[in-house]
C-alpha cells in the first residue's frame, strides 16, 4: 500500500512538471492548508471543477484538494434560506452553477456534509396556486391547482392537477395529488375508509394557505403540533418526476425501507434513500428488495404519528436537518395516509389496519430453524440433522436451498444427490420437524419439448411478462442453465398456473412451507435481451439515488409489460403480487396454516409473508445492522422478520457466531443460513461447547414461546408490534429514542445481546420501571434506572430482563414444538412498584386456517393486584387445553414471603413453594389450563 501511495505522488509530481505553458497556473495566494474542498464527491476533474466556479491546482500533497474554493471563507448566501432549510433544485449528479440558475435556483456553496449547492429560493417559479376556494366533499376536501410558471425541472409538467383529502377515520387522513384529466398509475392496494367521517370528530386539522402557491399543513388538535407543512419547497408534478417536501416537528424519525441503516433512529443531515426493489446485498444507503415508504415521527412532546407515501415507482426520500423531509418519485400520483397515533404502537395499529393485519405464523415456524445453500447431497444433509439431533438442539425447520433441485429448475428435485429425499422428509416429519422448499420466479425456456411442464403450462396459459410489445416474452438469466421467462404475478391467471404446480409439487416433496427468492424479480443481466430500447421509459429524465443509477440493473427493462402496466410502474410491486397466490397455493397444497418466506416485499406485504434481511454478511457489524432491520419490519406490518443467523457469505467465527445464535435465538424468525463455499455454520458443528450454550439459549426461546406466539396473536388481531424497540414503550424518554443496540419482545421482555467481538459485557440502558434479571428473578437496583449499565456477559450468556407490571405465559421445553405443545405451561409474574402485573395466553393448534375466525382457540387474561393472582378465561374454544396443565408460577417482586398461598381455594403447602430473599416466590401446582386460575398471597397481620 505504501509503495502505491509514493507512485501516486511521483505521477502527480509528473503531471505537475510537464504541464504545457500556461495550463493550471497556481496563481492563488491560499495555502494548501486551507483549501476548501469544492468537489468532495469522487471524480473530480478540471473541468468540473471551473464550472462550479472554483480554482483547480494540482498538487504532490496527500489529502490536499485539486479542485478548492478562491476563498477560505463559504461564500455570501441569500439569507432567506438557510442551510437547513435547502431543498435541492438539482438533484441528479453533475450539478453546477450554470444548471442551476438556467432552473431558476440559487447556487451557494457550504461546508455543510452533504447539503445542496444547489437549491430552491424561497419564492420559486415552481409549485402550484389554487384557482378557486377548497371545495367540500362527501369525505372531505377538493381543491384544483393550476401550475404557477413556465419554468420546468425536468419537462412534461401537467397542469390542472387535483388534491382529495379524505378524512377515512377519525385517526388517518389520506390526500391524494392527482392528474384529473389522464389516468395514472396507482398500487392496486385499497385502503377503505369509514362510510362518514365528521370532520369535527377527528384529531386532525387540515389548514390551506393560498400564497404565491398552494401550501397546506395537518395539525393535531390536541396539541396544535403540525405534522405536515409544505411551505418548506413547491409541488412538482410533471410526466416522470413528482416532489413534494414536509417538515416534520422533531428529528425522531424511524422507518423507510429497505436498507441497512446505521441507526434506528434516522440521521437528518441530508441524507437521501432510494427505494426501488433489487437483488442486492445489504451495503448502507442501498436500495435492497423491498419498498416501504413509511415512517413513524415521534413529536416533541412524545406524541407520535406515522405516514405512508402509497407510491410503486421508482422514488427516493431525503431527510435533512430543519426536520423536514423531501419526497420525490417518477411516476404515478402522490398519495399519502397519514396516521394519528398518538402513541407508536397506536401508530402501527391503525397503519396495519390500513394496509392489512399480519398473517398468523403457524407455532412450528416459531421454532428454530436450519438451512444452507448447497449441502451437496442428502448425505450431508443427513449428518447436519445428526448431529442437531445428538446435542438435542431445539430444532424444528429444515429448509432446502436451490441445491435440491435438478439444474436449479422449479418444481424438480435432484435424484442423483438428493436420490431419497421424498422419503427423508417423510421421516423428518414422522420426527415432529417441518420442511420448507425455496422456489424462484424464473422459468427456463430451453429445456426438451414435453419434458418441463411449468414451461410449457405457463406458454399455454399466457402467464409471462412480456416485452413492449405485449405479446413476446421478456427473456433473460437466472439460475438455470439457458434462458429463462418471468410469470406475471399481477396476471389472475398466474395465481391458477401458480396454484396447480404448488400442489402437484406436493405429492412429490411433502413441504409445509415456501420461500420466495430473487422475486424482486431478479435478472443475471441489465434487462431482458436483447437490452433495453433508447426511450424515457428506460432512461427516465430523473433516476432516484439507486444502485448503479439504473431501473434495469439486475433486472428487467422498465418497458416490459405487465397485466398491470408497465414493468416502470409494477417493479416494486413483483415480490408483493407473488406473496398471496403464494400463501393461498400454500394453503391449497397443505391444507393447513401457510408458510411463506419472501425476500421482496411491499407496503402489505405481511398480510400473506414473513421476511427475512437477505445476504447478509459474517461481520460484527451485521448483528447490529439485524436489530435495526427487525425492529424497522415490524414498523412495516411484517413482525414475521429474522436475519441469517452467522451471516450468508463469507466465513463465520466460533465467538461471532456463537453470539449471533444467542442473538438470533429471539429474532421472531430464526434460521441459521449460509452461502455456497462458505463452511458449515450449523450450532452442531462447533463441538459440544458451542452446543450446549445454543442449546441452553434455544430453551429459553421454547420456553417464551406461549409469550411470543401471544403476542403474534395480537399482531394479527389488533396489529400491534412483535419486536420493538424501546422508544416504542417509553416514548416521553428521550435516550430510548436512538436505542438500537437491545430490543423488545411485545412489552415485557427486553434482549441486550453481545455484539462486539471480545466483550464479555453489555453497557444496558435501564428506562423509568421495575426490572427484573431473567436468569436469577432478581430486582434491578433503582440506582440502574434511567442510566446506562454495564451488565456481565459471559460467553455463554445473553443478558435478558423482564419489565415488571407483566405476566408471562410460558411452558416446559423441548427439542421441537411437536413435543413442546404437550407440555405443562407456567407464568412467569413481575410485579411493578405498585406490586401489580397482567399479560393474557392465547392458544389453538397451532396450524389451522382461520382458527380465530372460527372461534377454535383459547384465550386466558391474567390480572395480579393486592397480593391475589386472577383470571378470567375470554375464549374456551379448544378442547385440547383440557388435557394441558399448568405447573409452576414464578412471582418476581414479592416483597416477604406470604404466610399461606391458597391456589383455588386450596392451601398450597410448603415443600411446594420457594421463597428467596431478592423477592423471587416460585410454586410448583397442577391446575388444569382450561379452568380459572386464582391464588391468593396471604400474610398475618
Amino acid at each position: 500500500m505504501e509503495r502505491i501511495k509514493r507512485l501516486h505522488v511521483f505521477a502527480v509530481m509528473l503531471a505537475v512538471l510537464f504541464q504545457s505553458s500556461g495550463s493550471n497556473i497556481c496563481s492563488t495566494t491560499i495555502s494548501e492548508d486551507l483549501r476548501r474542498d469544492c468537489h468532495p464527491e469522487p471524480g473530480a476533474t478540471e473541468a468540473a471543477c471551473l464550472s462550479r466556479g472554483c480554482r483547480w491546482c494540482e498538487t504532490s500533497s496527500l489529502n490536499v484538494p485539486f479542485c478548492f474554493y478562491d476563498s477560505t471563507e463559504d461564500a455570501a448566501c441569500p439569507s432567506d434560506v438557510p442551510v437547513q432549510k435547502r431543498v435541492d433544485c438539482h438533484p441528479q449528479p453533475d450539478a453546477s452553477k450554470e444548471k442551476c440558475e438556467a432552473k431558476g435556483c440559487i447556487w451557494c456553496s457550504t461546508k455543510v456534509p452533504n447539503a445542496p449547492w444547489c437549491y430552491f429560493p424561497a419564492d420559486d417559479p415552481y409549485g402550484y396556486f389554487a384557482t378557486e376556494k377548497p371545495q367540500k366533499t362527501s369525505k372531505g376536501w377538493r381543491v384544483m391547482l393550476t401550475k404557477r410558471d413556465t419554468m420546468s425541472l425536468f419537462g412534461n409538467d401537467i397542469s390542472p392537477v387535483a388534491m382529495d383529502v379524505e378524512f377515512q377515520t377519525n385517526d388517518r387522513l389520506r390526500f391524494k395529488i392527482y392528474d384529473p384529466n389522464s389516468e395514472r398509475f396507482e398500487v392496486p392496494l385499497k385502503i377503505q375508509s369509514s362510510s362518514a367521517v365528521a370532520a369535527a370528530d377527528t384529531r386532525y386539522d387540515i389548514e390551506f394557505i393560498n400564497h404565491s402557491s398552494l401550501q397546506f399543513k395537518i395539525i393535531r388538535k390536541s396539541s396544535g403540533t403540525v405534522l405536515w407543512d409544505t411551505s418548506l419547497g413547491d409541488l412538482i408534478f410533471s410526466k416522470q418526476y413528482l416532489q413534494i417536501s414536509t417538515t416534520v416537528p422533531s428529528t425522531s424519525v424511524y422507518g423507510f425501507g429497505e436498507h441497512e441503516h446505521l441507526s434506528f433512529k434516522h440521521n437528518m443531515n441530508f441524507v437521501t434513500y432510494g427505494m426501488f426493489t433489487r437483488d442486492q446485498s445489504p451495503a448502507p444507503f442501498a436500495n435492497l428488495y423491498g419498498v416501504h415508504p413509511f415512517y413513524i415521527c415521534i413529536e416533541n412532546d412524545s406524541n407520535a404519528h406515522g405516514v405512508l407515501f402509497l407510491n410503486s415507482n421508482a422514488q427516493d426520500v431525503t431527510l435533512s436537518p430543519n426536520p423536514a423531509l423531501t419526497f420525490r418519485t417518477i411516476g404515478g400520483i402522490l398519495d399519502f395516509f397519514v396516521f394519528l397515533g398518538p402513541t407508536p404502537e397506536n401508530v402501527i395499529q391503525q397503519y396495519t389496519e390500513a394496509i392489512g393485519r399480519p398473517h398468523l405464523p403457524a407455532y412450528w415456524s416459531l421454532g428454530f430453524q436450519l438451512s444452507r445453500w448447497d449441502y451437496g447431497s442428502i448425505d450431508v444433509l443427513k449428518k447436519t440433522v445428526a448431529r442437531m439431533q445428538q446435542y438435542d438442539i431445539p430444532y424444528d425447520v429444515q429448509h432446502g436451498d436451490i441445491d435440491y433441485m435438478e439444474r436449479n429448475l422449479d418444481f424438480t428435485y435432484d435424484t442423483e444427490n438428493y436420490s431419497g429425499l421424498p422419503e427423508y422428509i417423510r421421516q423428518l416429519k414422522k420426527d415432529g420437524m417441518h420442511y420448507v422448499i425455496i422456489l424462484d420466479p424464473f422459468i427456463s425456456k430451453d429445456e426438451a419439448p414435453g419434458t418441463y411442464r411449468p414451461y410449457e403450462l405457463g406458454e399455454e396459459m399466457g402467464i409471462w411478462v412480456n416485452n413492449s410489445d405485449g405479446i413476446t416474452p421478456a427473456v433473460g438469466k437466472a439460475w438455470p442453465p439457458g434462458d429463462s421467462v418471468f410469470p406475471d404475478y399481477t396476471n389472475p391467471k398466474t395465481a391458477d398456473w401458480w396454484t396447480q404446480l404448488c400442489v402437484e409439487f406436493k405429492n412429490v416433496l411433502d413441504y409445509d412451507g415456501l420461500w420466495i427468492d430473487m422475486n424482486e424479480p431478479a435478472n443475471f443481466g441489465n434487462g431482458q435481451q436483447p437490452g433495453c430500447a433508447p426511450n424515457d421509459i428506460n432512461n427516465p429524465p430523473y433516476v432516484p439515488r439507486i444502485t448503479s443509477n439504473s431501473l434495469a440493473w439486475k433486472t428487467l427493462c422498465p418497458d416490459s409489460k405487465t397485466y398491470l402496466g408497465s414493468h416502470y410502474n409494477t417493479h416494486s410491486l413483483f415480490g408483493w403480487s407473488q406473496t398471496a397466490p403464494t400463501f393461498y397455493a400454500t394453503q391449497k397444497a397443505t391444507g393447513k396454516r401457510a408458510f411463506v418466506l419472501s425476500r421482496s416485499t411491499f407496503v402489505g406485504s405481511g398480510k400473506y409473508a414473513g421476511h427475512w434481511l437477505g445476504d447478509n454478511f459474517s461481520h460484527w457489524k451485521d448483528m447490529h445492522m439485524s436489530i435495526i432491520g427487525m425492529m424497522e419490519f415490524n414498523l412495516f406490518g411484517i413482525p414475521y422478520i429474522g436475519a441469517d443467523i452467522c451471516g450468508f457469505n463469507l466465513d463465520t467465527t466460533y465467538e461471532l457466531c456463537l453470539r449471533w445464535m444467542q442473538l438470533g435465538s429471539f429474532y421472531p424468525f430464526s434460521r441459521n443460513h449460509n452461502a455456497k463455499g462458505n463452511k458449515e455454520q450449523d450450532p452442531a458443528v462447533f463441538g459440544a461447547e458451542f452446543a450446549a450454550i445454543s442449546r441452553s439459549t434455544l430453551l429459553i426461546r421454547y420456553t417464551l414461546l406461549p409469550y411470543l406466539y401471544t403476542l403474534f396473536f395480537d399482531s394479527h388481531v389488533h396489529g400491534n408490534t412483535v419486536v420493538r424497540g424501546l422508544m416504542h414503550e417509553f416514548t416521553s424518554d428521550l435516550q430510548t429514542h436512538g436505542i438500537d443496540k437491545a430490543f423488545l419482545w411485545g412489552p415485557a421482555f427486553m434482549i441486550a445481546p453481545v455484539l462486539q467481538e471480545g466483550a464479555r459485557s453489555v453497557d444496558v440502558y435501564f428506562p423509568e420501571a421495575s426490572w427484573f434479571d431473567y436468569y436469577t428473578g432478581d430486582e434491578v437496583p433503582t440506582s440502574w434506572h434511567k442510566k446506562y449499565v454495564s451488565v456481565d456477559a459471559p460467553l455463554d450468556k445473553i443478558p435478558l430482563f423482564l419489565r415488571g407490571g407483566y405476566i408471562l405465559p410460558t411452558q416446559t421445553p423441548a427439542t421441537t414444538t411437536t413435543l413442546s405443545r404437550l407440555n405443562p405451561f407456567g407464568l412467569i409474574i413481575a410485579l411493578n412498584e405498585e406490586g401489580k402485573a397482567s399479560g393474557m395466553l392465547f392458544w389453538d393448534d397451532g396450524d389451522s386456517i382461520d382458527s380465530i375466525e372460527n372461534e377454535n382457540y383459547f384465550l386466558a387474561k391474567y390480572t395480579f393486584s393486592e397480593g391475589q393472582l386472577r383470571t378470567t378465561i375470554v375464549k374456551n374454544g379448544y378442547r385440547a387445553v383440557d388435557s394441558l396443565t399448568y405447573n409452576k408460577l414464578q412471582i418476581l417482586g414479592v416483597a416477604s414471603r406470604p404466610n399461606t398461598i391458597v391456589l383455588n381455594g386450596k392451601v398450597i403447602s410448603n415443600e411446594n413453594l420457594q421463597y428467596q430473599a431478592s423477592g423471587k416466590l416460585t410454586l410448583q401446582i397442577s391446575a388444569p389450563l382450561s379452568q380459572d386460575l386464582n391464588i391468593i398471597l396471604q400474610y398475618n397481620i
